[in-house]
Formats: structure tokens, sequence, C-alpha cells
């Protein structure tokens, strides 16, 4: 078991909540968190004067749960408290827009980053890729943390990042939504936040099935690390949370623009496909030369610890992970509505077909493997080349820039404005005519992704609220 637990007098005992998700309690819980839903609306208020009672009766009963299950997460033992007051105001101010802040502040689960740990959380919130109504969620989820983790996150320190797999939920998470953020959460204020989680359990699943229907379908013979991946579910767990660390703590890091990417913005939505796209090629390069290093070390006659063979295992994968769930899930996931996570699985697809380590021929699917880092840390480099000379130059022009980096590889619609060159009075005018101009799918799937959405549309559905024992 590895453990990185930051507040040491409070006992740590992943034991305790094992199987908490059959305990009665907690379906007490989530049967009266979910009754409370149908009667909120999409602030999170009970505005029907006539449902009051029956709301109330839903809340005092998830209190009581609330009581039932805390001896089972003494390491939340704040958190459960600040819980209970912030239900019991709530309901005795009249069930009105919730505020949530107290609890939300005494919510600290990356203080124990413990492998197995697990955590009882209740909300009101939205979920991202779900619902947007604030209603009141409640989860039960478990750390993924293993060793090698904990020694990787001694070199891409990211005391933020938290992993987690969803065991039982709310109808909130019956959805593609596979992060707990704090932002989501109904609040007076915002706070400093100090964690951002998501579920690897269900990233992983979701990358297992559709992977193994898309390299059946193009015909792809996946190479051994790939295949092992579609193969074992923990597995796969373990390489997403490498990818995430890595990915999420390289979004403040860089070469970057004055005007960061993860500030709340309105922009064309191209430039958060090359930001996300950023942090994961990111990943990607991490791997290569973690890979390439320890691969050296081994050469040179070194003998490594159980915690570097892991990350040597991992490695490899990790790049498989980031190559084939951009080109597959990505690019045909969600609507064609400024899809940026869409538009980046595009981008690295084209990208490697334009430098012919990617090849469908004969409507089969191969790689150049030897080739494919090397292309990949390109498109990486040719991103952090736009960041870089960014910093120089007026935020529009950044836009401008980014446009053509992306058109230069994946072709714009005909009718766009954009590629067809802005008016002068949108050029003089302010950001917003810039964005205004950017059609909702201003880069089209490509014949390859059209064919291929077709026959994966049911497999990309099936995956919507999945979980890693699906």
């Amino acid at each position: 078991m590895s453990v990185t637990a930051i507040t040491p007098d409070i006992a740590i005992d992943p034991a305790l909540a094992h199987g908490v998700e059959r305990d009665p309690a907690w379906l007490a819980l989530k049967d009266a968190a979910t009754a409370l839903q149908q009667l909120q609306g999409a602030d999170g208020a009970v505005a029907a004067a006539s449902d009051l009672e029956t709301a109330r009766a839903h809340v005092r009963e998830v209190i009581a749960a609330v009581h039932a299950l805390a001896p089972r997460f003494p390491h939340d033992a704040a958190y459960l408290d600040a819980l209970v007051v912030d239900l019991a105001r709530w309901s005795d101010d009249g069930l009105g827009v919730p505020d949530f802040l107290d609890a939300l502040v005494a919510f600290q689960p990356q203080r124990h980053r413990v492998d197995g740990l697990r955590h009882l959380v209740v909300f009101p919130m939205y979920t991202q890729n779900g619902s947007r109504a604030r209603h009141l969620e409640a989860l039960v989820c478990e750390v993924i943390w293993p060793e090698f983790v904990d020694r990787l996150e001694q070199t891409y320190t990211n005391r933020l990042f938290l992993s987690l797999r969803l065991l039982d939920f709310t109808p909130g998470y019956d959805t593609d939504s596979a992060v707990l953020f704090p932002e989501t959460v109904a609040m007076r204020e915002i706070p400093t936040f100090t964690w951002g989680a998501i579920f690897q359990d269900r990233e992983a699943a979701r990358f297992r099935r559709v992977v193994a229907a898309a390299s059946e379908i193009t015909k792809l013979d996946l190479p051994a690390g790939a295949a092992a991946l579609v193969a074992d579910q923990a597995l796969a767990e373990q390489t997403f949370v490498m990818w995430d660390l890595i990915h999420d703590r390289t979004h403040m890091r860089g070469d970057l623009p004055f005007d960061p990417f993860m500030i709340k913005q309105r922009m064309p939505y191209f430039l958060y496909s090359l930001e996300e796209l950023r942090c994961d090629l990111t990943a990607f390069r991490e791997a290569v030369a973690l890979e390439r290093a320890l691969s050296a070390r081994i050469d040179d006659g070194d003998e490594l610890d159980a915690a570097a063979r892991a990350i040597l295992e991992h490695a490899p994968l990790v790049q498989y992970a980031v190559i084939f769930d951009r080109i597959f899930r990505f690019a045909i996931t969600g609507t064609r509505v400024r899809n940026y996570d869409g538009l980046g699985g595009q981008l690295l697809f084209a990208w490697l077909h334009q430098r012919g380590v990617l090849h469908w021929t004969d409507t089969a699917l191969t790689f150049d493997w030897d080739g494919v880092p090397d292309a990949v840390v390109a498109l990486g480099e040719a991103i952090d080349e736009l960041y870089w000379r960014s910093i120089d130059r007026p935020k529009v022009a950044h836009w401008l820039a980014a446009y053509d980096l992306v058109a230069s590889v994946v072709t714009p619609h005909p009718a766009s404005r954009w590629a067809a060159g802005l008016d002068r009075d949108v050029l003089a005018g302010a950001p917003s005519g810039y964005t205004d101009a950017v059609l909702d799918d201003e880069f089209p799937l490509s014949m390859f992704y059209e064919a291929l959405e077709k026959k994966m549309r049911t497999v990309i559905a099936s995956t919507r609220g999945i979980r890693g024992t699906d």
C-alpha cells in the first residue's frame, strides 16, 4: 500500500470503509438524495412550497445516513461535521439556493493520498459532461495511488491532484462525467481550490471498450502493450493515473502566453483544443523520456527498485493510451458543437498520417511504431513554439496564429470565415467578433472519421455511466 498522508495525526485505515457501497445507510442516503433531486430546480433550490416538507424529510434522511456512516470515514470527520451543519442550515433557511462553502472548505481529500482509502462525498453540484443542474449528489469513491505514482509525484509535483475510483453514485454521475471538481459545488463565494479529482476507473473503462471496438473495426493489430491495457482494468487505471498526473500539472507550466488558458474566458474553441493536447503531449513526451532513461540505466547494469520498474512498465503504456484515447475516443465523442477534445483527436490523427507514421491503406489501420514517438513529440514542440512566440503577440494575433497551426493539419469547413480571411471590420473590432465568426463545427470530421463514427456510435453511447466493474 502506498501512502501520502499530510495529516499524520489522523488514523488512516482503508479497511474501515470497505464494502460501504452495500451499507444500508449508504443505500438510504443515495435513495434520499435521488428523491430530493426530483424536487430541486436547476439552481438547487426547492421552489414549490408544496414540496418543502417532503424535501425537508429527505434532508433529514441524508443527515441521519451521514451520521451513521461517519465512523467509517474518520479521515473526513471535519468535512462530514460541516456537511451536516450545511444540510441543516439549508433546510432551516427554506431550501433556497444551496450554499455548502463551509463543507467544501473542510473537505481536503488531497491530504490523504492513500491507495484504497475511501471517501463519502455529498454536495449540491453540477457534473461536468453530465447535468448542469446543481442537485444534491452523493457518491462513494476510492483513492488510486500506487507506490510508483507516489514516486513519480516527487518529480512531477502536483499536490492538488487526486485520482479516484467511482464505486457508487446518484444520477448526476450516471453520465459521461469523470471528474470531481470543487468549482462545481453550490457556494456563496469562491475559495482557493486545493484539490481536483479524476475518476480513472471510468476513463480506463471507456478507453478499454472503445479501443477494443475501434481496433476491430479498423483491423488494427494492437501492440502487446496496448492489448494489455484493453485486457486489464487495473493496469489501465494505473496508466491513466500516471498520464493525468503529468497532464494536470502542465496547465500552469511552460512558456505560456500572458493570457493563460486556464482562466475562464470566451475565446475560439480550437485554443482549448491546443491546450488540452499540449498537456497530453507533454505527458507523452515525459513518458518517452522516462522509458529511455530507465532503459539506459538497465543497459548500464543498474538494478531498478520496484517503483522504478513499475514506472518503466507504465511509461510505454501511457504513450499507447494517449494515442489511442485521442484518435479513437476523443475524436468521435460528443456533439460537433465547438468540440475541442474532438478536434484535438482529429489533429493528432492527421498529424501522424501526414508524417507517414500512421497509414489507412486497404481499409486497415497501421502504425510505424519506431517513428511514432518522434512524430508525436514534434507536434508537442510545434504547440510549444506557438506558445513561446505568443508571449510577444497581442491576444487576437495569437488566436490567428493558433488557427493557422490547426488549419495547416486539419481542413477547415469550406464556409469558414476564418479560413477565407476575416473581414477588416472583424479584425479591427473586439475579440468577441473573432469568436463569433468561428463555426460550431469549424473543422468537420474527415471521411475516415465520418465512417468510423457511424460504426462506433453505439459503442460510444454505451460508455455513459460506465464504471471499472462494468
